[in-house]
């Protein structure tokens, strides 16, 4: 049996904030309404030496019109499916209802090991109170505080009997590469992530805010091994008026900053729109590869002109950084969206590429001594050795006599040079100048 174990229920019961326990994270949004959980959400757990997966769902709700609710429903019974044992909330304060005996319905047919687990038991005068839960014939009844972490040790205890202890196949996925998908929130981000992988992974809707939590998948089809991270759309400020969108981009840009490569994704009916350049800065400043990918193309009425001029308007817009690999695809039809995949790993091999000293010497300082730094001043800089600096993404120091006399059009004109050199295409570079 599988070491996953689904946290399942009703909405607002308080299975997110279990999840952020077990999972000593806080992964998942939390926040006192119902149906803030959509899509499901994985982590990684330990407990007496045994690791486990945790999957975190929306709240069940069944003979719903709400487009989301549907959806919901159909990632809860994805996540049972999947799952080895299940947690089944309940809320000590409201006892069962209609709802609660729907999902417990659902469960018996499931046939899995299932624990009850009555939550919000935060103080004494509710102790007891989960004798009803008993009812239901499910299993052992919990006492827990999600909130302040009570009864969850005694549950554990008994959730981790029924694991492997020598499973090696529950993995977090932080010695993989990490591929996170931006952009603007409606560019069909989850739908990319759908069609890589062949199923309903995540919600996909026309309505614009969909995704709200940072969801990572593990990717192994066609040779490839790495942790694809859909992300909720980034708006600009002034557009984000709720506390939930509010977290949903917070954990989108730390996406970001936790990533290896970005896969920025634009709309070709929109083309490149200033929010869209403030995420590709985002990108940027984080040092992070980035892939470019010009979704709905097959929206765009089109001759044989129209994608070279596409793409040299993107570059355009991305200058001063333009060295990026850009893919015209559509999520609908899969066009080229497998080179997407291809172009984000050799992005990542560019990325964590280490050039020789040596080599970078005999190329570098050639090039320097027949185009030197300007004089400035009647002093001359004299660049005398090259180094790569041992960092996460390609910086380089230049030692120097003069550093401060160095003006920018020379910095970037060793950029130039660097990456007419060696491959760095889709990867920000950093270069110093340094005193000898």
């Amino acid at each position: 049996m599988s070491n996953i174990v689904a946290i399942v229920g009703r909405p607002n019961v308080g299975k997110s904030t279990l999840f952020n326990r077990l999972t000593e994270s806080r992964r998942a949004i939390v926040k006192e309404v119902s149906g803030v959980t959509r899509d499901r959400l994985y982590g990684r757990g330990e407990w007496n030496g045994v690791d486990f997966s945790v999957i975190d769902t929306g709240g069940y709700v069944r003979g719903s019109d709400d487009i989301f609710e549907a959806e919901i429903r159909k990632q809860v019974e994805i996540a049972i499916d999947e799952a080895g044992v299940i947690i089944f909330m309940l809320d000590v304060t409201t006892g069962i209802v209609d709802l609660d005996e729907v999902v417990a319905k659902l469960l018996r047919k499931s046939n899995k090991k299932v624990f009850i687990v009555a939550n919000k038991v935060d103080n004494t005068d509710r102790v007891g109170l989960s004798a009803e839960f008993w009812s239901l014939g499910l299993g052992e009844v919990f006492d827990v505080s999600a909130t302040n972490g009570s009864g969850t040790g005694d549950l554990l205890d008994e959730v981790v009997k029924e694991f492997d202890k020598d499973d090696d196949s529950v993995r977090d996925g932080d010695d993989l590469p990490h591929i996170a998908i931006v952009g603007k929130p409606n560019v069909g981000k989850s739908s990319l992530v759908n069609a890589f992988t062949g199923e309903e992974r995540n919600i996909v809707t026309d309505i614009s805010g969909t995704t709200r939590d940072s969801i990572n998948t593990r990717y192994t089809a066609f040779g490839f091994d790495f942790m694809l991270v859909d992300t909720a759309g980034i708006r600009k400020k002034a557009k984000v008026h709720e506390d939930i969108e509010y977290y949903s981009v917070l954990r989108s840009i730390s996406a970001i900053e936790n990533s290896d490569v970005c896969i920025f994704m634009i709309d070709a009916e929109e083309g490149v729109q200033k929010q869209d350049l403030n995420i590709f800065y985002i990108i940027e400043k984080n040092s992070k590869g980035v892939v470019v990918l010009v979704n709905k193309w097959d929206l765009v009425e089109k001759d044989h002109k129209t994608m070279q001029a596409f793409e040299d308007n993107i570059r355009e817009q991305l200058a001063p950084f333009n060295d990026v690999p850009i893919i015209f695809t559509s999520t609908i039809t899969k066009q080229r969206i497998h080179k997407a995949l291809e172009m984000a790993m050799e992005v990542h091999q560019n990325r964590i590429q280490k050039i020789a000293t040596s080599k970078l010497n005999e190329i570098m300082l050639g090039i320097i001594e027949a185009n030197p730094p300007p004089a400035l001043k009647g002093k001359y800089v004299r660049i005398k050795y090259v180094q790569q600096l041992p960092t996460h993404s390609p910086a380089f120091a230049f030692f120097c006599n003069l550093p401060q006399y160095i003006p920018d059009s020379y910095k970037r004109f060793i950029e130039n040079r660097l990456r007419e050199h060696f491959n760095f295409t889709g990867v920000p570079i950093k270069i110093f100048f340094r005193k000898k």
